[in-house]
């Protein structure tokens, strides 16, 4: 296109923000996509991070969400080369004690790994699966919609009837507590509280329970599926369906929301130059970063920049990655067959971490999530070769180490002390995976910002999943849309609801207000016509 103005400027070429452009270009608007780093893509990329031969993942991975959305389904990336690849077994917890359960997307055979352990605990799964599919579809769109989820919330209560006030408390039990509820081995509990931690929940934190039940039912349904080749294909992707659409444009970098008339405008470019917006400007920008640094204080309410200041993101992400001269030698057989991994104890380990993480504390024994992909994916690495990656949270401000082995402030070589600590950890489970490492690279949390502007401190969610922080409260109180208080421009960032994951839906929910709100504006006379008339000339 190569033109200075179009219909709609996206900021940011991650997910949400090539989930945007598409659904604006299918609405027959000129849309300009303008991305700070060097390629398309954000938190969703893949590349040769050490060596010629093996593709790493480097940020997200697996994408329960991105198969399951309706958003991400709708697109049919199917028809532009991306091909999904599952693992034989979803997921697999194993202990030192030589239990394991695990989920698969045969529902008796998941249901078998948790009767081996604790008999009944099979039939108690099969229930909370029957649940799940009652209300799935509802579910999902009225967690992925926009907020608040008027139709989809009928459609759930209509089919809930007599049962909607129960499966209200379930939606507020705290993981512990409905694994207790539900379950009475420690097998099942661990799988759903492993899930609930994917979303930075503790145990006994409100909406830790319906959360780690959500991704374990579409572990159970739709498995924990990869694009073949690499996270990277997801974006090329959305990037091939956009096509001459809309222009991407990488090293990009916006520094300014133009703000003319009360109005968003278009944007300013760190290199100098203006690309106006003649219908909106659409953020794939963290929140605090959106409104603290790209909109000029003075064109923002006072009492929102108070709920801006008080935005609280998401424990920090350390991430390992490593390239094998073989799979993973886990002394659990059902370990060798998951693409994911959780690794820990047991329901009270995890909340020792997370107590350690609230107070500070680099965690003594972290609860790792591991991913690997000999069995799922043989093009990320040569024959008998694998790659494999661990994450952990930490403190985003540390104070001190449990094990006080490393001082704070951190000093040189502390990222190398945490990486050997999880290595460790995978060492107790599968003897032998040190001898096999090949390369090693970490991400400590400055590292994955430096990467990706958006993973602010290592955040991966775009701001806490907690309560106080979701539905109506997501990113500051109000309604949870993805209207901002100046008008023309939307925020489509995983700091907007629903939040965090790859399932498209900030972007897709910000592509639609701003279609609304472009139709209101064509039969409103008002200043906002008169601004809009002169971007389409301008």
């Amino acid at each position: 296109m190569g033109s200075d103005a179009a219909d709609a400027v996206v900021i940011g070429a991650g997910p949400n923000g090539l989930v945007a452009a598409n659904l604006l270009a299918d609405a027959g608007w000129d849309v300009i996509v303008l991305e700070a780093n060097a390629a398309p893509g954000g938190a969703v990329r893949s590349a040769e991070l050490m060596e010629p031969g093996f593709t790493n993942d480097l940020f997200s991975a697996f994408y329960p969400f991105g198969a399951a959305s309706p958003v991400i389904r709708d697109l049919d990336l199917g028809d532009h080369g991306l091909r999904w690849r599952r693992s034989p077994l979803v997921l697999a917890h194993p202990a030192l004690d030589g239990t394991c359960p695990v989920i698969s997307t045969d529902v008796d055979e998941t249901a078998a790994s948790l009767d081996e352990l604790s008999p009944g605990d099979g039939d108690a799964w099969r229930q909370l699966h029957l649940e799940w599919r009652r209300v799935r579809e509802p579910l999902l769109q009225a967690t992925l919609g926009p907020f608040p989820p008027v139709a989809a919330g009928l459609k759930l209560g209509l089919g809930l009837r007599r049962d909607l006030l129960r499966f209200a408390r379930f939606t507020l039990l705290p993981v512990r507590r409905m694994g207790e509820e539900r379950f009475a081995g420690d097998g099942a509990r661990r799988l759903l509280a492993g899930m609930a931690l994917h979303c930075d929940l503790a145990p006994e934190a409100t909406l830790s329970g319906v959360l780690g039940w959500l991704l374990c039912m579409l572990a159970q349904d739709d498995g924990f599926p990869v694009p073949e080749g690499g996270a990277g294909q997801l974006t090329a992707a959305l990037v091939r369906r956009l096509g001459d659409r809309g222009e991407i444009r990488c090293g990009a970098r916006v520094e300014r929301v133009v703000v003319e008339g009360g109005r968003a405008v278009g944007v300013r470019l760190a290199g100098g130059g203006v690309v106006r917006a003649r219908r909106a400007v659409v953020a794939d920008v963290d929140a605090p970063t959106l409104y603290n640094h790209l909109v000029d204080a003075r064109d923002l309410p006072d009492r929102f920049l108070d709920d801006v200041s008080r935005f609280h993101w998401d424990h920090a992400t350390f991430k390992v990655d490593w390239n094998l001269d073989g799979p993973i030698p886990w002394t659990s057989p059902a370990a060798r067959r998951a693409g994911t991994v959780h690794v820990t104890e047991s329901v009270d380990h995890l909340t020792v971490h997370e107590g350690e993480l609230v107070r500070g504390l680099l965690p003594a024994t972290p609860f790792l999530l591991v991913g690997q992909y000999s069995m799922l994916d043989g093009t990320r690495a040569p024959a008998g070769a694998e790659t494999a990656w661990a994450y952990t949270h930490l403190p985003r401000h540390p104070r001190a180490d449990s094990r006080g082995e490393i001082g704070v402030p951190l000093e040189p070589g502390w990222a190398e002390h945490i990486a050997d600590r999880m290595q460790d950890q995978i060492e107790g489970l599968a003897p032998g995976f040190g001898a096999l490492v090949r390369h090693r690279h970490v991400f400590d949390p400055a590292g994955l910002q430096r990467n990706d502007a958006n993973l602010v401190g290592g955040a991966l969610a775009g701001g806490t999943n907690q309560l106080h922080q979701m539905l109506v409260f997501r990113p500051v109180p109000g309604l949870g849309r993805a209207e901002t208080p100046v008008p023309g421009l939307f925020l489509a960032s995983s700091s907007a609801h629903p939040g965090g994951a790859v399932h498209g839906a900030p972007g897709a929910n910000a592509a639609r207000a701003a279609r609304l709100h472009a139709r209101i504006d064509l039969v409103r006379p008002s200043r906002t016509r008169a601004l809009l008339r002169a971007g389409r000339t301008g």
